[in-house]
């Protein structure tokens, strides 16, 4: 794997400029998760939608030549979204209805935070995910991530995210994913 430049600059992004570098966002996307091909065209439906979500946002590191290195987008978790609702039956049926109470009450969903991989190792992951979460007025930020050893796992745990719930199957994804959390802001 080749090396890609490291990033130059991070902007926020509208929603028509997440839209416009949405192809572009969805490759990083695949190659970090290591999906199949064919994947980005199932997930841009839903991607667009999330655009229209309540506390939508979104940011971009950006390397010199306005090539995108990473993304990360979030937004207010509710009821009745589809993660919400998996996150919700995975904790009350392991740990109980007050503590998925406890989490899901107000949170943000940190929903992608990807970077190419010839770029990770860089920082960039922890400079997205401090940018998306400035400001974020919900207590608290949820995510998912595959288990295993990698490093977002390192990221999240040098942040300060704590287990929610482990070896967690979401429908339509073999690998056993956890569900991590911290309270806001970041330090």
């Amino acid at each position: 794997m080749t090396a890609m430049p490291s990033a130059q600059r991070y902007v926020r992004l509208s929603g028509e400029e997440f839209r416009l570098r949405l192809r572009e966002a969805l490759d990083i996307y695949v190659a970090a998760m290591k999906y199949p091909p064919g994947t980005a065209e199932q997930r841009a439906p839903m991607w667009l939608t999330h655009v229209l979500r309540e506390g939508w946002r979104a940011v971009a590191a950006l390397d010199d030549d306005d090539r995108l290195v990473g993304i990360a987008y979030g937004y207010r978790g509710m009821p009745g979204q589809w993660w919400h609702e998996q996150v919700r039956r995975g904790v009350t049926d392991r740990e109980g209805e007050q503590t998925a109470h406890a989490w899901l009450d107000d949170y943000f969903e940190l929903t992608e935070i990807h970077v190419r991989p010839g770029g990770q190792g860089r920082g960039t992951g922890e400079d997205l995910l401090r940018m998306l979460l400035d400001g974020v007025p919900d207590g608290r930020v949820l995510l998912s991530t595959p288990e295993g050893d990698s490093r977002a796992w390192k990221l999240y745990r040098r942040v300060g995210f704590d287990d929610v719930l482990r070896q967690y199957r979401f429908a339509g994804d073999p690998r056993p994913f956890a569900v991590l959390g911290r309270t806001l802001p970041l330090d």
